[in-house]
């Protein structure tokens, strides 16, 4: 038998089952020694008030040993004499795209230019420490695409286009924390998610799924409106049926090789901006109203403002965590936010960052559907030519930035390969500097104290989502051109983050089943 109860607790009450058993027996009206298990269901925090309080819910189980916490079933098959798709990029959308396939009796052949999560983290290693970037092994390329060492984040608010919930039991079933069922805010961390998509990469082989590393797609041969093979860099020729590319928002040169073949893109709205530090103890202190206990989490934030008619907002919010370098190409300096499970770096970074607007890359139009790329490109060179030093990155007291001053000195940072003192203020797009500043200002009447001298910006923060859109026809999830392609995920500009990526691979992967069962 099952009980539900829901309680309001204290920080320290709601810390672990030794804390909150007591309390959960006491509401439950159950004697202890009847009960077999009680399963945390959900899971938030309430800091609006000096009294910080957590909302939680259990089930309580007494007379029976519940199973898993999952509600979804999988059914991983055998598929090695199935019919093959061929899946580019081993990111969450291609990762999961292949399970699906895999349950819908079909054989993903996926194709990933980048490493295996534990080689991959061999060259951030060199990237961070001496400034060597892979092109086809970094932050953003590899198995588990770029989410894989940028935090791990799982929250996401698009729930119209597929079952979150299946995203996050697919996880938890391939060894992320059960955690990530019931927070509010769920959060694997960068030191574990390699190993859930390493757990990932094992169920896809043992059900009979091939997965190709340092295959970088070079080439398609299109045929009738259909593709009928790519081409690797190594001059392999990779035959199917059906195709889903799934190749994540930085990998220009995937747009750049279907613009040349005449496949339609379309340019679409995006964001840049910068990222911002703070020390954590300052956001805690803003966002609980107090000094911080062992208790509770590293404080987060999430801001939004319109300022000029655009929007102003943070991104990819790192409690606890660091700065990385996450640039793909030589000369240009792009960066991102990561955090560790525990998120106990001593720091707070997030990026903020300036809507941009179809009119906004107009000087660009030559380019068609790949001008909002062009001026993102221009950017994150700019950005490279006011240090032109490896991956060192341009910063700026954020009080300077603010005030239009030059920064004499800046602050410690967590971004590794180092920062330079840089007029940010002087070289970003004047839209983009003008709105910031404005933007800062308004978050600072939200949580007093933003505007902190300790605050340091670092450029330039500009992948928050891809600046091309890879049409798909509504009705069948295919490219409204090329009919036996499905693009997925944030590369075909449908998606962003982990989880909403997850879900598109997996309707990527339904989409192309019921095709092949019509041809």
């Amino acid at each position: 038998m099952k009980k539900e109860i829901s309680l309001i607790l204290s920080p320290m009450q709601a810390a672990s089952a030794e804390m909150y058993t007591p309390e959960v027996v006491k509401a439950s009206g159950i004697p202890a020694q009847d009960i077999t298990l009680i399963r945390v269901t959900r899971k938030s925090i309430d800091a609006r008030g000096r009294n910080i309080r957590v909302n939680i819910s259990f089930d309580v189980f007494t007379g029976e040993e519940p199973g898993p916490p999952v509600e979804n079933t999988f059914e991983y098959q055998n598929v090695e004499l199935k019919p093959e798709v061929v899946v580019v990029g081993a990111g969450p959308a291609g990762l999961l795209a292949s399970l699906r396939l895999i349950e819908l009796g079909f054989r993903p052949v996926l194709l990933e230019r980048g490493k295996p999560v534990g080689e991959r983290k061999q060259d951030i290693d060199m990237l961070e420490s001496n400034h060597v970037l892979n092109i086809d092994s970094n932050y953003c390329f590899g198995e588990g695409g770029a989410g894989t060492f940028s935090d791990g984040k799982l929250y996401t608010r698009s729930k119209k286009r597929g079952d979150i919930s299946r995203i996050l039991e697919i996880l938890y079933l391939h060894g992320a924390d059960e955690s990530i069922l019931y927070e509010a805010h769920p959060h694997i961390g960068s030191d574990r998610l390699p190993a859930v998509v390493a757990a990932m990469r094992k169920q896809i082989l043992a059900c009979g799924g091939i997965i190709r590393f340092n295959t970088r797609v070079t080439d398609l041969n299109i045929s009738d409106d259909m593709i009928s093979h790519v081409t690797t860099l190594k001059g392999e020729i990779i035959t199917g049926k059906a195709f889903i590319f799934a190749t994540g928002h930085s990998a220009r040169d995937m747009y750049f090789l279907l613009n040349a073949k005449g496949i339609t893109l379309e340019a679409k709205p995006f964001a840049m901006g910068i990222r911002v530090e703070h020390p954590q103890e300052l956001i805690d202190n803003i966002q609980y109203h107090c000094r911080k206990d062992k208790y509770l989490p590293a404080a987060a934030y999430n801001l939004v403002e319109q300022v000029n008619g655009r929007g102003v907002y943070s991104f990819c919010m790192c409690p606890g965590g660091q700065i990385v370098p996450a640039a793909t190409a030589e000369s240009e300096i792009v960066v991102n936010g990561m955090s560790l499970a525990r998120r106990n770096s001593p720091f707070a970074n997030s990026g903020i960052v300036v809507q941009v607007m179809p009119a906004d890359f107009r000087s660009h139009q030559n380019h068609e559907g790949l001008a909002g790329l062009r001026m993102q490109e221009l950017f994150e060179q700019k950005a490279y030519r006011m240090v032109s030093s490896g991956q060192h990155a341009p910063a700026q007291r954020l009080n300077d930035f603010v005030n239009n001053r030059p920064s004499q000195n800046l602050p410690v940072c967590s971004y590794l390969p180092g920062i330079v003192i840089s007029p940010m203020h002087e070289w970003l797009p004047e839209f983009v500097a003008d709105n910031l500043k404005e933007g800062f200002k308004k978050f600072d009447s939200k949580m007093r104290g933003f505007l902190s001298r300790e605050a340091v910006i670092v450029g330039v923060e500009s992948r928050t989502s891809s600046p091309v859109r890879i049409p798909r026809n509504p009705e069948t999830g295919s490219h409204v051109q090329i009919g036996n392609l499905f693009p997925a995920g944030e590369g075909a500009g449908y998606s962003g983050g982990i989880v909403s990526s997850a879900v598109d691979g997996e309707n990527a992967a339904v989409s192309c089943a019921h095709y092949l069962t019509l041809h």
